[in-house]
């Protein structure tokens, strides 16, 4: 059967019961064909299942470490968090599954060969030049304002960061950054950029930030190296000495302290004799005042024992008879009896 799609004229209206006409169904008219063995209900009841299964396209899934975006023509209407959700089939709505648990990092400075020549340069505190690398690690903390806030987030997180890093760096001296004080510039640098992201309502939460190399530039490193050889020499010298104060600055204050005591004590010992001294005097004193005769003459003889215990015992022979007018005598304890003499100290026979 062919059909004439450009002959019309002759195309007459159907009749009650004829959908397509007489001459449709002849084979001329209208160049549409029904569809042989397909009723009406099960058209009808393909349309419902189509619907259906496009209704169906509306149930997502968001995963433990996303979060879902629900727009409608484009615009945002709601953010869902992990499980089923369902929204308007598309075209009406539209879903983005970003991963918001995922750690992202942001590399500052070059990595590599060309390091040297395209180092991330700047000032520092102390009007010296280095270069610095950072590391920044960050993830999605609100997604409406990530992705519809800003046009480019990590654009604009690299900028933050880079102006971030130079702001800690010319506040702190050099040595600061690449010694002693190196987390603490760190985390200056996370507080300061992070500060910078929420001002910029990015959505972007900074995690961690560090420091993997601040050194100076190239050109001056080897004479930036000795001077940091003499400076570590300097210290060296230092802590010596400082040990070694350490060391006689105690021992100095414990013979001090020690020399003190003996001082101390000597001035008790002089102090509490003297003070016995002038009770015995006074007692010796009020004695006297009673009895001054007896006193007198108890105090002579004190004073003669004291005198006579020390001295030798002699005898005299008063008739001049002997060897020697005086002879020593020798005390008894200790030495040997010696032998009675032939005379008797009167010269008697």
């Amino acid at each position: 059967m062919r059909w004439n799609i450009w002959n019309t004229s002759n195309v007459q209206a159907p009749a009650p019961g004829e959908p397509f006409g007489r001459e449709g169904a002849a084979g001329g008219g209208l160049p549409f064909a029904p569809i042989h063995g397909l009723s009406a209900r099960s058209a009808g009841l393909i349309g419902i299942f189509a619907v259906i299964i496009w209704l169906l396209t509306g149930v997502y899934k968001v995963q433990p470490d996303e979060q879902g975006v629900v727009l409608r023509f484009g615009k945002w209407v709601d953010t869902t968090e992990p499980g089923l959700h369902y929204h308007l089939p598309y075209p009406v709505d539209q879903v983005l599954l970003p991963k918001v648990t995922q750690s992202n990092q942001l590399q500052l400075g070059e990595i590599g060969a060309d390091r040297a020549a395209n180092g991330n340069q700047m000032l520092t505190g102390d009007e010296n030049i280095v270069e610095a690398d950072c590391a920044v690690s960050w993830r999605i903390k609100d997604l409406r304002q990530y992705l519809f806030m800003v046009s480019d987030p990590e654009a604009m997180l690299k900028t933050a960061a880079d102006s971030a890093v130079r702001e800690v760096i010319a506040q702190n001296p050099i040595q600061s950054a690449m010694s002693d004080k190196r987390q603490l510039i760190a985390d200056q640098i996370k507080d300061v950029l992070q500060r910078l992201l929420d001002s910029d309502r990015t959505g972007i939460t900074i995690t961690q930030v560090q420091l993997e190399r601040v050194d100076p530039p190239s050109a001056v490193i080897d004479a930036f190296n000795d001077v940091q050889r003499a400076r570590a020499d300097q210290e060296r010298a230092r802590n010596e000495a400082e040990s070694y104060r350490n060391d006689i600055i105690p021992k100095a204050r414990g013979e001090a302290e020690r020399i003190s005591q003996d001082a101390q004590a000597y001035k008790t010992q002089v102090v509490n004799l003297a003070q016995g001294e002038a009770q015995s005097f006074l007692a010796v004193y009020q004695s006297y005042a009673r009895a001054k005769d007896v006193t007198a003459w108890r105090l002579y003889l004190e004073s003669m024992d004291e005198v006579l215990k020390k001295a030798g015992k002699v005898i005299v022979d008063s008739s001049g008879k002997g060897v020697s007018a005086v002879a020593p005598y020798l005390p008894l304890s200790g030495q040997d009896v010696p032998p009675a003499p032939s005379q008797s100290p009167g010269g008697g026979k």
